[in-house]
């Protein structure tokens, strides 16, 4: 008799032993599946994290490149300028002597042409390219733009102005070997004019020169 109670009370020890075994069977599973999830979330938390690292690795190369081309240009016209004998303004003069009128930009060329690009628009309405070495003076060549809409909008924005093309290329000298006049009338009309030191804007009534924050 005794010998059957303790039969089975190891019979039910065993059967309490195997429930908790397999109870913690049980748990190891879940464990090992939560594991796994975790893990899985790790791995795509690297993904993303690498992704992001390599977007943000590419824009700085963009950026870069970018920066690297306007030191490239930014040499590039300071090595015109310093080549360049002939001013914005002496420029200016030479084209308005061979094709009378209002000029309004000049540009020095930088495909190593060493030559002035002057925009003078005619009484009537007519604008005309004309290009002026940038070694001794003369006039190379000029030719008719067809886009004389913009040539009648510049006279009409330099209109009662007392400040002209040349006068604004000696005016901002003063800051810089000037590479480029052009007429802004993006808001208030004034001169804006490039150096070798910056860009300015000079103003049409007072020829005050101020620079130019907008870039």
């Amino acid at each position: 008799m005794k010998r059957n109670i303790v039969i089975a009370t190891v019979a039910a020890a065993a059967l309490i032993g195997g429930g908790t075994v397999a109870a913690y069977a049980a748990a190891g599973d879940d464990d090992g599946a939560a594991t796994q999830r975790q893990s899985s979330v790790r791995i795509s938390d690297d993904r993303d994290d690498s992704a992001d690292d390599s977007a943000e690795d590419r824009a700085d190369d963009r950026d870069d490149k970018s920066d690297d081309n306007r030191d490239d240009d930014s040499v590039e016209v300071r090595s015109d300028a310093a080549g360049a004998k002939v001013t914005a303004a002496d420029a200016i003069a030479a084209a308005l002597k061979h094709t009378p009128g209002t000029a309004v930009g000049a540009d020095l060329d930088d495909d190593g042409s060493r030559a002035w690009e002057v925009s003078v628009v005619k009484g009537d309405g007519t604008e005309h390219d004309v290009r002026v070495s940038a070694n001794d003076g003369k006039v190379l060549g000029a030719h008719r733009d067809d886009d004389d809409d913009d040539a009648r909008e510049d006279l009409t924005a330099l209109k009662g102005a007392d400040v002209d093309a040349r006068e604004a290329a000696v005016a901002a000298a003063a800051k810089g070997t000037v590479t480029d006049v052009d007429l802004d009338d993006d808001g208030p009309a004034a001169w804006s004019v490039e150096t070798t030191k910056g860009e300015w804007k000079v103003d049409l009534g007072t020829g005050k020169v101020t620079q130019d924050l907008d870039d």
